[in-house]
């Protein structure tokens, strides 16, 4: 495997129960990439994260991490190299914001082992990172979308995980609070070299944040590559069945997305 490569995908196919969702998908993430994965409702996007993150199990195929086949690491030592942030940032209990950063640290202690200063210090870290360390005191569930999301990065962070996955980390905020969570992951990804994958649906926020891009369909990968390679009028009109203009944002000479509407 290249050295380049931190997560690699050979043939990979899976879903639930015995359906294949994901069909065939082979893939290399490199170290520092930040990746989108898009594609229509459907297309398997959320089922591909899942299986990349160890949720679900591969019907065929395999996925490799630094080389080590993920179905056989032990678990705490795949938490220690990866970390997953879900869509649903819920939390169902009272715990103070620290408390659940600090369960980013389960993977790093040994069984019944209580946190020890250093964790304190690396979930502090996490917070102040992400802009939430005004938050430690504070419960869970007083904050808004916006901090809780900041705080489930964090607890993410507090892994110290050398890949990150997200899916639709933005979809419940608002447009402020979603520019300031992207804004935050590119700073990790280029100061921290983090390696991300994302799943998105804004197809401007990926060609924004993104160097690399993936284009599901039907749960097939339709096309790989840059912004600039994927995001072109054919291969969205043919995935997404509808009519669209692509223009080079004027700021930045990235490919923009424009919809049209059928009605006159």
């Amino acid at each position: 495997m290249n050295t380049d490569t931190l997560l690699k995908i050979n043939g990979l196919s899976g879903g639930y129960h015995r359906e294949a969702i994901v069909k065939d998908i082979s893939l290399d993430i490199k170290k520092g990439d930040f990746l989108g994965i898009i594609g229509p409702n459907g297309s398997g996007k959320t089922t591909l994260l899942r299986l990349l993150s160890r949720i679900l199990a591969p019907q065929k195929g395999n996925i490799l991490l630094e080389g080590n086949d993920i179905k056989s690491m032990d678990l705490k030592k795949f938490c220690q190299k990866a970390a997953f942030v879900s869509e649903d940032t819920r939390i169902n209990f009272s715990f103070s914001v620290l408390e659940v950063v600090l369960m980013g640290r389960i993977p790093h202690l040994a069984r019944l082992q209580v946190e020890t200063k250093e964790d304190f210090a690396i979930a502090e870290k996490s917070l102040d990172i992400t802009d939430a360390l005004g938050l430690k005191e504070k419960m869970i569930d007083e904050l808004s979308a916006g901090e809780r999301q900041r705080v489930i990065i964090a607890k993410a962070l507090a892994q110290q995980p050398a890949l990150l996955f997200l899916d639709e980390p933005t979809s419940h905020l608002d447009i402020g609070h979603k520019i300031q969570v992207l804004d935050l992951l590119k700073r990790l990804n280029r100061q921290e070299n983090l390696t991300i994958v994302m799943v998105l649906h804004d197809l401007n926020l990926a060609s924004e944040y993104c160097n690399r891009i993936v284009l599901l369909d039907q749960g097939r990968i339709f096309k790989q590559g840059t912004p600039r390679e994927v995001l072109t009028y054919q291969n969205i009109e043919t995935v997404y069945k509808t009519v669209v203009v692509v223009n080079d944002n004027p700021i930045n000479s990235k490919p923009y997305v424009i919809l049209v509407s059928k009605e006159k």
